[in-house]
């Protein structure tokens, strides 16, 4: 599949597995768009035709680059002339099938979006920070159970340490294609995992209908001792940069207080990882707990656990909530 618009459109948002091959750069885009607004249509297309013809041995080679034996789908923002034409183009010279996506990428959003609004049987797996919700997902995958990593498609940890060890994150937009992308070949009538997250997870926001439907369902909450989650918080976070957790403990002093911020400081600079995670986590369990408190409580379902062994633990939990089911039913 090949995306014909401009690098600035297919960079906020576009189809998951789409190779783009603009037929304007992003300035270009601009004048072809000045020139339609303030003279005409005509002079639009004969200024598009211009920026066009020396890239059209170009847009055959790239597209050569992308395509399964000549075969090749095409999209622009509505499936109007940008994409016509470049499939014209293609068409006419040696591609077998070429296809133009009726509605174009503004009709995959429009359907993306409201398959959100399909109900589905999502299962909310809660805790405190540092319990290895994101490992324990990975572990019901591997034991066959549907997962969605919703800090994972985020690349986001979803708290003030979020950005640790983790990459750019994706625009909002392309956050809910890459989520629709995994979503729609999901069985929605069998369970769907997913971690127990606020609206927003970093600088992304989870879609409403989708978030909607994941408030209106129970939560199976671990319940792990503070000391097993500090350790844990340990064999993850301690070999990262100092000055990148001074930064997240700092984003964070005024809800640990000025006492705790300089104690959790000091802690970090005598390489004391543990009783960093010790203070900071008597915050975090404080703010997770107030947000789980505006849930139903006969929808939370708390399942003690001593010991952070995340493939038991997934086991633990699967056989948990068969047990509830059963109850339900």
């Amino acid at each position: 599949m090949v995306d014909v618009r401009s690098p600035g459109e297919y960079q906020k948002g576009h189809i998951p597995g789409a190779s783009n091959i603009p037929l304007f750069s992003n300035e270009e885009r601009a004048a072809v768009g000045t020139v339609y607004v303030q003279q005409s249509k005509e002079k639009a297309i004969e200024l598009g035709y211009k920026y066009v013809t020396p890239k059209l041995d170009w847009f055959i080679s790239e597209s050569k680059k992308r395509s399964r034996q000549n075969s090749i789908a095409v999209h622009c923002w509505r499936g109007g002339m940008r994409s016509k034409s470049f499939a014209q183009h293609l068409s006419e010279n040696g591609f077998a099938d070429v296809f133009v996506i009726r509605g174009g990428y503004k009709a995959f959003r429009k359907h993306a979006l409201e398959a959100f609004k399909t109900k589905a049987e999502i299962c909310i797996l809660g805790g405190y920070t540092g319990s290895g919700k994101t490992y324990i997902l990975k572990e019901l995958k591997n034991k066959g159970a549907q997962i969605i990593d919703l800090e994972g498609l985020a690349n986001h940890k979803g708290s003030a340490f979020g950005r640790v060890g983790s990459g750019e994150q994706p625009t909002i937009e392309q956050f809910e294609n890459n989520l629709f992308w995994q979503w729609k070949d999901l069985d929605l009538q069998k369970p769907i995992w997913v971690e127990d997250e606020s609206h927003r997870i970093g600088l992304v926001n989870i879609p409403m209908n989708f978030y909607n439907n994941m408030r209106q369902q129970p939560v199976i909450f671990l319940d792990i001792p503070r000391q097993e989650r500090a350790q844990h918080l340990v064999n993850e976070y301690a070999s990262v940069n100092k000055a990148i957790l001074e930064d997240s403990i700092r984003r964070i002093s005024k809800r640990l207080g000025g006492l705790n911020t300089q104690k959790a400081l000091d802690h970090l600079e005598k390489n004391e990882f543990f009783e960093v995670a010790m203070i900071t986590l008597v915050y975090y369990d404080k703010y997770y707990w107030r947000g789980l408190k505006n849930r139903e409580h006969n929808h939370i379902y708390p399942v003690e656990i001593k010991h952070i062994d995340h493939s038991t633990n997934a086991q633990q939990i699967l056989n948990y909530h068969e047990s509830i089911r059963v109850q339900e039913h």
